[in-house]
């Protein structure tokens, strides 16, 4: 019987600096201890991506695409080169694979690529070898033959993408939040971290502006079935895990934009009619201005005429749980 492969994913921020590698590799090594075949997708450190881009701009006003994803690429190249290092010093094969070793073959888009195909040959053959394989996130290979990358939030959508070319029984994405609240938990206190969700109702909470996982990643897992789960990198609670349709007519979270729009997302939330009740009440108490409000089967949304403060989304969270 073939064993299972788990796919773990890692942050910009859970690999920011050699200290957080290390607490990276001591959970990949408890994972492989528990699973066997191991997966790790890694993005680049802390906020290399960003220096890169901010470097090519010193040199030239609109930099060459292809170049430029080039450039960037080299962020997870430093990651997964360095992870491999650090695991084989502490006794464990491992193997980095770019994402075109890694056989991820995307669209002809240098930026914001979409994955169309992944070979995963030689990934299998390195688990058959008992190795940790090590991906690159956020890149591929177009039909040109030059490297690609997936855009913002890119590595999740890679994790994600060969979970399901793997048929891997689960994929974890870990960072330095412990899993999917009702709220964003540094502005509302009260907020409360979700066992599960489903798969649509994260897909509209990351459209909202929730920066929680990349969109496309979610619609992959859902595609495929593959179990999400996100976790923190720095302890051992419980996740949220995400899902096909769980129950009906409950709040899952609550994300307001920067553009002055609050969303109350859950499913079955039109059929919530003493929540909308409470919404309507609280936004005539505050006296502020509304330019339209959409109630949508699994979401409702409140667009505001001006910017509006968190205080708000704590009015609205307290009635909504």
């Amino acid at each position: 019987m073939e064993e299972k492969i788990v796919v773990l994913k890692f942050g910009g921020s859970s690999v920011a600096d050699n200290d957080k590698l290390k607490k990276v590799a001591n959970k990949v090594i408890a994972y492989k201890q528990k699973y066997k075949n191991i997966v790790v997708v890694l993005s680049a450190q802390g906020k290399t991506t960003d220096r890169l881009i901010g470097e090519a701009k010193e040199l030239a006003k609109e930099p060459d695409k292809r170049e430029t994803a080039v450039l960037i690429s080299t962020g997870e190249q430093i990651s997964i080169a360095k992870l491999a290092i650090l695991l084989k010093e502490m006794g464990h094969e491992a193997i980095s694979l770019t994402g075109w070793q890694a056989g991820i073959k995307s669209s002809i888009a240098n930026k914001c690529a979409i994955i169309e195909n992944i070979d995963v040959t030689r990934i299998k053959k390195e688990l058959s070898n008992d190795k940790i394989v090590i991906v690159a996130g956020f890149q591929g290979v177009n039909k040109n033959n030059d490297i690609s990358t997936l855009g913002r939030g890119g590595s999740d959508t890679t994790a994600v993408a060969v979970a399901a070319a793997l048929n891997a029984e689960k994929c974890f994405i870990f960072s330095d939040v412990d899993g999917v609240y009702t709220a964003d938990p540094n502005k509302i206190k009260e907020a409360k971290k979700l066992k599960e969700i489903s798969y649509k109702e994260m897909i509209d909470i990351s459209n909202e502006g929730a920066k929680v996982l990349h969109d496309r990643s979610i619609v992959i897992g859902d595609k495929f079935n593959i179990p999400i789960i996100t976790k923190s990198t720095f302890n051992d609670k419980e996740g949220t895990k995400i899902v096909k349709k769980i129950e009906e007519n409950t709040v899952k979270s609550i994300v307001k934009k920067d553009v002055s729009k609050i969303s109350i997302i859950g499913e079955g939330i039109m059929r919530n009619t003493k929540l909308i009740g409470d919404i309507i009440k609280i936004i005539d108490e505050e006296e502020v201005e509304v330019l339209r409000i959409e109630i949508l089967d699994s979401k409702i949304s409140v667009i505001f005429k001006e910017m509006i403060g968190d205080e708000l989304v704590k009015r609205f969270h307290t009635v909504s749980l």
